[in-house]
């Protein structure tokens, strides 16, 4: 019987990610995706996975899961750095020019399980540009873990630092606002990067306008004078 892995995220650069996975070792796994927390809490019961794999993931998981299973979860920053919600969004907008694809054993607490690989990748351009890095090194980590649990090798675990840690919380659609104030506080670059932070498929930068009209921003570009 071929090992049981759960890849559990719904986003479109998760699933891209899931695809690749799903081609590169069907022959030697059976593996099942998982879009949602009540389909994750139906599916495990049923299979009892030997695996699983939370990538773009949103929901709280249950520590009877963590505990019971060997969960490994995807998050876009060099952790301890960036722990919490929105990572990616949040780096972008404080200016980080470098980020990383973490993977690591998840436990009881939220992203401070022990590392098992990162990747670091470019944080310039466009958001679309960024998610396809994280893409690749996200196909390039979770290939190299598989293989090394079919080839049954322990996978090294690092301990994070704690004294290292930064928390972010998940920002909601009223802080994509840019106010009239907002452009004599920051520069350009910095008005920029948010933007670009807020591109599809997240809550659009926008500016409010005459009887409270909406203006959404989606793209901008900065000059400098010389």
């Amino acid at each position: 019987m071929k090992p049981t892995i759960l890849f559990c995220g719904y986003r479109e650069w998760a699933v891209k990610i899931y695809d690749f996975i799903n081609d590169e070792f069907k022959e030697k796994l059976d593996l099942k995706l998982v879009r949602s927390a009540e389909e994750l809490k139906e599916t495990i019961i049923s299979l009892k996975p030997d695996l699983i794999f939370f990538v773009g993931w949103s929901w709280i998981v249950e520590k009877e899961v963590v505990n019971k299973f060997k969960c490994i979860c995807l998050h876009p920053s060099p952790l301890p750095k960036y722990r919490g919600g929105s990572p990616l969004q949040h780096q972008i907008i404080d200016g980080e020019k470098e980020s990383a694809v973490t993977l690591f054993i998840m436990d009881e607490n939220v992203d401070k399980g022990p590392i098992v690989r990162q990747e670091s990748f470019s944080l310039e351009g466009d958001l679309k540009d960024i998610f396809e890095r994280i893409i690749e090194k996200g196909k390039l980590g979770i290939s190299s873990i598989i293989n090394s649990f079919l080839d049954g090798k322990n996978i090294e675990e690092v301990p994070q630092d704690k004294n290292k840690a930064t928390y972010y919380k998940r920002r909601n659609p009223e802080q994509s606002e840019i106010k009239p104030e907002d452009f004599n506080k920051y520069d350009a670059e910095e008005i920029y990067n948010k933007i670009r932070a807020l591109q599809d498929p997240y809550p659009n930068a926008f500016v409010v306008c005459k009887d409270n009209t909406k203006l959404y921003i989606q793209k901008a570009k900065i000059e400098k004078e010389k």
